[in-house]
């Protein structure tokens, strides 16, 4: 592998552009095609921006550099749309592979790790492919499912960069380039920790439980400096009824359940916690909602209507003016595009929709929603944590991601293979585009307890996200002290383990933690549990 990516990959000169617009695909030597006029731009830091300009409505780029046998025997690890799936790895060269965002390259033989990727925050869904032949680049510039207007505007579609590493191990490599990926994250001021309630009331909640929650963290967390964060999940929305599929708002106060949301808020504070709340902030059938607010694919309010934002963000500040200060908003990659990020291959939205601005780009949709939200709770120095969300767009917009896929208070298997995958392959985004919340250990007395101990105590040793979802009543009186022990190590945020084996192993059980390297034991006695009965989207043995 070269010692400099430039010697081998010229990104200011591709060998083959492609340009996808309502009329049709076009390809050749250079980016002009009729009236559309696609330049690279290289930048001070050394990356290289791809700039669009188009007087018809635009729909994708695509751009190849043919680089001979620049992975040919190497180990390839890619990115994923929005959240792990647990389907995140290490592999050999699969040209059929969609490398969301970025992807690194690891030679053994070498000692050399490679990033390729663009730039957080880009105005297109970008992903890789990589074959022995060359790299390619595809960017989706549409506006939902239909080509962007940009009407004389010049759109800076992505920002492209590189980087080689020396006599660094594969994570060290891959947090040094999150970090050129994303020069601006937001971080909290202290590591975060607590409760959440969803993974043992899954909805069916109410404002005695959540002060019964909070009265537990207070117990677990007796002694610790930095205060713990008690998270409302879904269920004290007014529209909610336990066992009801509506999930959605409105969103400014509580329904019979949860009579009193600024009283409860305060009650939370009293007892010791920081209040913290979720949300889904597009689903809203509230009446003094217009229809022309919202998509007209879906019943879901569209973020390009400036009216819709504002909307979105007062709904923001009445959580924060009622004293809550986490805000987890949730679901918007689904309500925007209509699929979860496993279906998102290859493009991240389908049919002939659009936004009521058909001038932004999808992405610039999403980032124009974080943007929003952001800006409504900052006055209150909440903490925003996203769910649900695309990570690449809400670095810097975000304090905490959640970056994987549900865990479980039900079942093991889906916490083992999604919560300990995400972990190991997230980690190198933590504290260099947000914190990152691998998800919740769900405490009900449906899972072993050695099982949720290792799972909480590994959470905690790496320094991410550590919260709580515990069934009243379910805990011993030596796993409370257990507990109190791994919340205590989550409140200082002193450990950052790092999995040892994550590029031989979807789930590391080799962590190495300064100079203690622990071992722990993800499967049962039986080994993996799975649903014969179930269609897999991806060809792994589940019972989720």
């Amino acid at each position: 592998m070269a010692e400099n990516i430039a010697a081998a990959v010229n990104w200011l000169a591709p060998d083959y552009w492609e340009i996808q617009t309502n009329d049709g695909i076009f390809h050749g030597a250079d980016g002009n095609f009729r009236d559309v006029r696609v330049s690279l731009v290289q930048e001070e830091d050394g990356g290289v921006t791809v700039r669009a300009q188009a007087d018809r409505p635009l729909s994708s780029i695509r751009l190849r550099w043919n680089c001979e046998d620049l992975i040919r025997g190497k180990k390839i690890f890619g990115d994923a749309w929005e959240r792990g799936y647990g389907d995140m790895e290490w592999t050999g060269v699969s040209a059929a592979r969609i490398l969301p965002w970025y992807f690194l390259v690891l030679s053994e033989k070498e000692s050399q790790v490679l990033g390729i990727g663009v730039k957080v925050r880009p105005k297109s869904f970008c992903f890789w492919q990589a074959d022995t032949s060359g790299i390619s680049l595809y960017m989706d510039v549409r506006c939902g499912g239909e080509g962007v207007e940009l009407s004389g505007r010049t759109l800076s579609v992505c920002t492209v960069v590189s980087r080689v590493y020396a006599g660094l191990s594969a994570m060290e490599a891959g947090r040094d380039f999150c970090r050129v990926m994303c020069p601006d994250p937001i971080l909290p001021g202290t590591p975060v920790y607590g409760s959440n309630n969803w993974y043992y009331a899954y909805g069916n909640s109410s404002q005695e439980a959540i002060l019964q929650d909070t009265d537990l963290l207070a117990q677990l967390t007796r002694g610790n400096g930095n205060r713990p964060y008690m998270v409302i999940d879904d269920g004290w929305q007014k529209e909610r009824i336990p066992g009801g599929a509506y999930i959605g708002g409105p969103w400014r106060e509580g329904n019979s359940r949860f009579p009193d949301m600024k009283g409860l808020a305060g009650e939370i504070k009293k007892r010791g916690a920081i209040p913290g709340i979720w949300l889904r902030p597009l689903l809203n059938d509230a009446p003094e909602i217009p229809a022309d607010w919202k998509l007209s694919c879906r019943d879901c309010l569209d973020p390009t209507v400036p009216d819709a934002l504002a909307f979105v963000m007062e709904d923001i500040r009445t959580l924060c003016e009622n004293g809550y200060r986490l805000i987890k908003h949730d679901f918007s990659t689904f309500d925007l595009t209509g699929k979860w990020g496993f279906e998102m291959h290859p493009l991240v939205t389908d049919g002939t929709w659009h936004f009521a601005d058909r001038g932004r780009t999808t992405a610039e949709a999403v980032t124009g929603l974080y943007e929003g939200i952001l800006q409504a709770a900052a006055p209150y120095g909440a903490l925003i944590l996203g769910c649900n969300t695309v990570g690449h767009l809400g670095a810097g917009l975000m304090h905490l991601d959640r970056v994987g896929d549900d865990t479980s208070g039900i079942g093991w298997e889906r916490t083992r293979a999604v919560g300990v995958n995400t972990l190991a392959f997230r980690l190198m985004q933590h504290g260099t585009f947000f914190d990152a919340d691998a998800d919740c250990v769900g405490i009900t007395g449906k899972i072993a307890w050695e099982q949720n101990r290792q799972w909480a105590e590994v959470i905690a040793r790496s320094g991410t996200a550590l919260f709580l979802s515990v069934k009243p009543g379910v805990l011993t009186g030596d796993q409370m002290r257990e507990l109190s022990q791994i919340m205590a190590m989550a409140a200082r945020g002193e450990h950052h383990a790092v999995p040892l084996d994550w590029t031989d192993n979807t789930c590391p059980d080799l962590w190495q933690d300064g100079d203690e390297t622990v071992r722990y034991h993800w499967y049962p006695a039986g080994g993996v549990s799975f649903a014969p009965d179930r269609n897999l989207y991806t060809a792994r043995l589940t019972d989720y």
